[in-house]
């Protein structure tokens, strides 16, 4: 089952911390270079996400978390941006390290998909690493193409060196 969430308070944090613990215990380095008591930087990398989505991701209209989740267990997850008609822009897709190489990302993503087609015509955005060889062949097998090197953030309207630009048309839609 595909949860989309669209408030803070619908989150279940410690489930959405236990699916990115991988990536938060990754930014550790870049968040608090050099932190010694890495058990409480890691803390901190999670409130600040947290704190990020309660503050600013949940703030704006439209915006969603999806997760995939199959006999209460969050497998796969990540966050919707509607840009503007028809232009929608997806940002950290994380598996969980024990469940990759299952199709959950794909499972995912095609619920997205399907979910934004019944909405009528649209154009959905990522940037995936270059290096990211199995996101990307997940992207592509779910009917994504690379449009561009480096990717575009949407959200920042800007270049994101490192990485692909990828984009899934349903119809034509005017972006």
């Amino acid at each position: 089952m595909i949860l989309t969430i669209r408030r803070f308070e619908e989150l279940d944090g410690r489930r959405l911390m236990a699916l990115y613990r991988e990536s938060n215990e990754e930014n550790i380095d870049y968040f608090f270079p050099g932190a010694e008591d890495r058990a409480q930087a890691l803390r901190q990398v999670e409130q600040g996400f947290l704190d990020y989505l309660r503050g600013d991701f949940f703030a704006k209209e439209g915006n969603e978390y999806r997760v995939l989740e199959e006999d209460g267990e969050w497998l796969s997850a990540l966050r919707l941006y509607p840009v503007r008609e028809g232009l929608y822009y997806i940002e950290a897709l994380e598996t969980d390290p024990a469940r990759r190489r299952e199709g959950c990302a794909a499972r995912l993503l095609e619920g997205v998909i399907a979910g934004l087609k019944a909405r009528g015509p649209f154009r959905l955005c990522d940037c995936v690493g270059v290096k990211n060889l199995p996101s990307l062949r997940t992207h592509e097998r779910c009917g994504f193409r690379i449009v561009g090197e480096p990717g575009r953030d949407w959200l920042r309207d800007a270049p994101d060196e490192g990485t692909y630009g990828m984009e899934y048309r349903y119809q034509e839609v005017e972006t």
